[in-house]
């Protein structure tokens, strides 16, 4: 008996949102990332791009335990001497917090084209709304609930 490989015509995505208000960053990273990467489904290939889209909502209210927002520090460099900047937890989420999520789950991912390639599949919103009801998308606890047997995730 031989394990079947997954051919990527066979490859089916759908369509999952997450509300992350008062949701802990590192928890909701993690089952995004979970999706992300297709570790849900029965035919999960390593090294193949067999995840589904998420639809993140709420990031400007995902919450932080401890002293993060002062201590926790996000850099970027120019790639010119001296060229590096940094901006605190804070400042990220008062300017940018959908980048504070995708940050989070850039590292929960591979390091690969791969790993970019399953970044993609993420969109993330400020705000309780999205452009994307065409595709019909499922609440991601439908999931979480089903293949990874946790009951973290709930409304």
């Amino acid at each position: 008996m031989s394990t079947p490989a997954v051919k990527v015509s066979e490859i089916d995505r759908k369509w999952y949102t997450i509300d992350v208000a008062g949701k802990v960053l590192g928890r909701a990273a993690s089952d995004i990332a979970y999706i992300l990467r297709g570790k849900h489904k029965p035919n999960f290939t390593p090294y193949l791009d067999n995840g589904d889209h998420v639809i993140v909502l709420n990031a400007d209210k995902i919450a932080v335990t401890g002293k993060r927002l002062s201590t926790k520090m996000y850099y970027r460099h120019s790639g010119y001497p001296g060229g590096i900047r940094e901006t605190s937890m804070q400042r990220m989420m008062e300017t940018h917090p959908e980048r504070v999520i995708e940050a989070a789950d850039r590292g929960m991912l591979p390091r690969t084209k791969l790993g970019d390639a399953m970044l993609k599949k993420m969109r993330i919103y400020n705000g309780a709304t999205h452009p994307h009801e065409g595709q019909t998308p499922a609440d991601i606890v439908q999931v979480l609930d089903a293949g990874r047997g946790t009951r973290r995730v709930r409304e």
